[in-house]
Order: C-alpha cells, then structure tokens, then sequence
C-alpha cells in the first residue's frame, strides 16, 4: 500500500524516507550562474560613481563660493552647466534644486548692477539637459517645477529696429517678466518667450513638447501648440476634465497676457 502510494505521486521512495525539501537552494544555484547577482547588484559602475561624486563635489564648490542672492541647500549641479559666477548676486536657487549638463542660467543685466534676484528658481525645480534660462527684468520657476530637455525661457528678444546697425550690436529688448506656476511640467523642445507684459502659467500646467507659449494660462491646463492653446483644463467646479478652455482666466491664477507690438 505504501510503495502503491508512492507510486501514485510519481516518487521512488521507500516507507519512512523523508519528503525532497523544497529547492531552497535553487534560487542560489541560479544566482551563482548569473553574473550581476548577489553582491555585485549593489555595486555601480566605477564611471558612474565617478561621474557622481564628481558633481556632488562641484555642487558644493559652487554653493560656497558663488555669491548667490540665496542658495538653499542639497543643490545639485552639473559640472557641464553653464552658470556665470560674476551674475551670481541677481540669481536665487532654492533647496534641491537640480540643474542638468549643459542648462545654461543666463542674466542680461549690467555687471555692476545691484538689485533683487531677476532668476529665481524654487525648492525641488529641475532644469533639464540644454535648457537655457535667459532673465532681464524676472523668470520665476516656483516650487516642483520640471524642465525637461532642450526647454528655452526668456524674458526678452534681440532688438532690431535699427537697420543701420547689425542685430547684435543693438542690445536686447525692455522685455517683460515670465512666472511658472508649482508643479507645472515642460515638455521637451518648449519654448516660452515674453517680450513684453507678464506672461503666467498657472500651477500644474502641461505644456506640451516642442510646444510655443507666448502667453498667459490658467492653472491645470494641458497647452500644446504653436502658438499654444489649451487642449484641455480641469473644471473645478464638475471635478474633471474637460476639452478646451473650462472657464475664462481668473485674475487669481494668471497674470494678463503678454503685449505684442503693434
């Protein structure tokens, strides 16, 4: 009866020999065939940490020695940005802020001016890889804001009217003054450009990738376009989403709309 029963769950065994354990060894014999298990997955590779420490440690240099108007802490920047030192004092940067390679934080004021800070970036904001910041009069990234790659900010242009002089010998523009609502996300490619006026998104906005914003939003709008509009807003009052604009601009959430020459 025994050995019938053994033979009914397909062993071998005789009465009164002890059951297989599980394979509890099994998950071990595999791993001893896999060459990024164990210890080793918790090891990085030599470059990384590298390449890590090495903007860890040039996060701290420029957080002491650049005379910023303010510089919260756990700053992280990249060794590869772009940040002129001499302009330090008209720029503030709050706690983690993250700076990627190659963001570049422009300011287009005289050297020997003093004054309040016209860069201001918040607590927890990111400027993405290649994204350029170029503030005259005020760019302000509030809190938990992300810029993702290749974005362009700028509160001025190029002045032109001059035809007897080249482009580049005329200076830029009076400008006007830019304001990126908290947790707002800028897709790739973004441009957001005031020349005049005061050009607001309202918080968590979307702006659409390679999008164009040349004026002012609500807040929770999804923009795309160029020039952007809204493609679709949150309706406060029903609680969802809704296609288009869900209401006129409140004077609480954006400033007016940036001016145009005429």
């Amino acid at each position: 009866m025994a050995q019938n029963h053994n033979a009914v769950r397909g062993g071998s065994k005789t009465v009164g020999e002890c059951e297989e354990p599980p394979k509890e060894n099994a998950p071990r014999a595999e791993a001893q065939g896999q060459p990024h298990s164990g210890i080793f997955t918790t090891l990085k590779d030599p470059l990384v940490l590298l390449r890590q420490l090495s903007i860890h440690l040039y996060s701290l240099w420029v957080s002491k020695t650049y005379p910023f108007s303010a510089v919260g802490s756990n700053l992280t920047i990249h060794y590869r940005s772009d940040l002129s030192k001499s302009h330090a004092h008209r720029i503030k940067l709050g706690r983690s802020v993250f700076l990627d390679k190659d963001s570049q934080l422009r300011v287009q004021v005289p050297l020997e001016e003093e004054g309040d800070p016209v860069l201001i970036v918040e607590d927890g904001s990111v400027v993405g890889p290649r994204s350029v910041l170029s503030a005259k009069n005020g760019i302000h990234i509030e809190r938990d804001v992300v810029l993702e790659a290749a974005v362009l900010i700028q509160d001025h242009s190029h002045e032109y009217r001059n035809v007897g002089q080249t482009i580049r010998q005329q200076g830029v523009t009076e400008g006007g003054k830019i304001r990126i609502g908290q947790g707002s996300w800028v897709g790739q490619g973004v441009v957001i450009h005031c020349d005049q006026g005061e050009l607001t998104l309202g918080p968590n906005c979307v702006v659409a990738p390679n999008s164009l914003v040349n004026r002012s939003f609500p807040a929770y709008s999804l923009v795309a376009g160029n020039p952007a509009h809204v493609v679709k807003q949150f309706d406060i009052e029903k609680g969802v989403w809704v296609l288009g604009s869900s209401r006129p601009t409140a004077p609480a959430l954006v400033l007016q709309p940036a001016g145009r020459e005429s």
